[in-house]
């Protein structure tokens, strides 16, 4: 019997590199292979990309560099990329770096199967087109092994907004929204094998519009309540939204289901109106305020996540403190900050760059000032009881380690029996982005 060969991924980037990494080895099962921990111990390496970042194109080459030292002792090894970064440069990472043998687009990963075949002959193998095709409707059904208590959903790819710094609709294309009754099954799977909690997952989530078996479109509202009629599924989370999608339905449920958690994802980018329509943002922030005003109306402790860039081409002073005046109005509970960075062939790559000392302290300010909401929002759960979802064990023993209703790791001395369970837990001190608790007898 041949040995079984091995599969080792590295992801970089969102929840929804996860989710498609998780999709690869998953197609790569069929020919055999298997993860392992450690590209050493590799058949095949496959770096999952993402190239919203910095200089995330030069990474992976970086990385590619130290990787192809492992064909010297392995002439056999196989190294592919795949992802945003794959979709982005195409032929261009074989010119640079001709170890590898195989790039992938993020839509035709369902295709990887036949790819393989072809580079075990020695040949190499390119694909970054948007078939017509559904690579879901093309990768096999999720096995049946045991999960752990929560999971990503893939539920909406790519992006029609076309914001002036984003390369999303580049590389993931225009917005696809799955049909709802696929992923209710996809669901029902994921429950059967041990998920409590599940974050439905898309560059846009809250655009959602997936075809329903009646004919018509299924918002994302639509799909929660769908959802939340799924017997042992016990939370529903989504990101990332956009603000103008946040519909009259969506922001209802957030008061209504019981499944909703109270944690919203809404980037807003930046509080200067003149800066967001350099953005193309397409609303302004008073705006934004409003929405979340009617989130917060309808779900009152929902806990507020955001993302923010300081130093966008053309920010004054003026632009930037109205960022952080919008950030004291919101009150975050966190939030994702950075520092713009070009992305060649967008729009706002081509104007001229603020002064990267100017963004760095501009930064640097932002974040003290998220830290210390983040902290505050921390420190006013002690006292509170929390639903804990328990998913590992802790580094002391008898210690369990999971998530709040609201996101928050939490820590408690819990028997192991309530892993993958949710427990009432007493909050009694906020640590460094952790929160320590008691088990509440029930």
């Amino acid at each position: 019997m041949a040995d079984t060969k091995k599969l080792f991924i590295k992801t970089y980037g969102c929840q929804m590199n996860v989710y498609d990494s998780e999709r690869m080895a998953e197609a790569m099962g069929s020919k055999g292979y298997t993860e392992v921990s450690s590209p050493e111990e590799a058949d095949m390496i496959l770096l999952n990309t993402c190239h919203i970042r910095e200089k995330a194109a030069e990474k992976v080459y970086s990385e590619l560099g130290r990787l192809k030292t492992l064909k010297t002792d392995k002439p056999d090894l196989k190294i592919g990329v795949a992802g945003c970064v794959a979709q982005a440069e195409g032929e261009e990472i074989m010119r640079r770096q001709p170890a590898v043998d195989l790039v992938v687009g993020p839509q035709s990963y369902h295709r990887l199967p036949e790819m393989e075949e072809k580079i075990q002959t020695g040949r190499k193998a390119l694909d970054t087109d948007f078939p017509e095709e559904d690579k879901f409707d093309h990768l096999k059904s999720r096995p049946k092994a045991k999960r752990g208590p929560t999971a990503f959903l893939t539920v909406q790819e790519g992006c029609d907004k076309f914001c002036a710094f984003c390369v999303v609709p580049y590389t993931r294309g225009a917005e696809v929204s799955r049909p709802a009754s696929r992923i209710v099954t996809e669901a029902r799977d994921l429950v059967e094998r041990g998920v409590r909690e599940i974050t439905l997952l898309g560059q846009n989530v809250n655009a959602y519009h997936g075809a329903a078996d009646d004919g018509f479109d299924t918002s994302l509202a639509q799909l929660i309540w769908q959802l939340d009629k799924i017997d042992g599924l016990e939370r529903i989370r989504f990101t990332t939204s956009h603000p103008n999608d946040m519909t009259d339905d969506l922001i209802e449920a957030h008061g209504t289901c019981d499944k909703l958690m109270p944690y919203l994802h809404l980037p807003v980018q930046s509080g200067s109106n003149r800066i967001l329509k350099a953005m193309n943002r397409k609303h302004t922030a008073e705006e934004y305020l409003k929405v979340i005003e009617r989130i917060r109306a309808a779900r009152p402790d929902i806990m507020l996540s955001g993302d923010f860039i300081v130093g966008f081409p053309g920010e004054t002073d003026q632009d930037f403190e109205d960022t952080m005046s919008l950030i004291r109005a919101t009150n975050y509970g966190s939030a994702f900050s950075f520092k713009y960075s070009t992305r060649p062939g967008t729009p706002a790559a081509e104007k001229p760059q603020v002064d990267d000392g100017v963004a760095s302290e501009r930064l640097q300010r932002l974040q003290t000032l998220i830290s210390e909401q983040q902290r505050a929002g921390q420190d006013s759960m002690v006292g509170r009881k929390v639903k804990v979802l328990f998913e590992k064990r802790g580094r002391r023993e008898g210690q369990l380690i999971g998530k709040s209703e609201y996101l928050h790791a939490t820590h408690a001395f819990a028997p192991d029996h309530l892993l993958g369970e949710v427990a009432e837990v007493l909050i009694t001190a906020s640590e460094t982005n952790s929160l320590t608790g008691e088990l509440v007898s029930s």
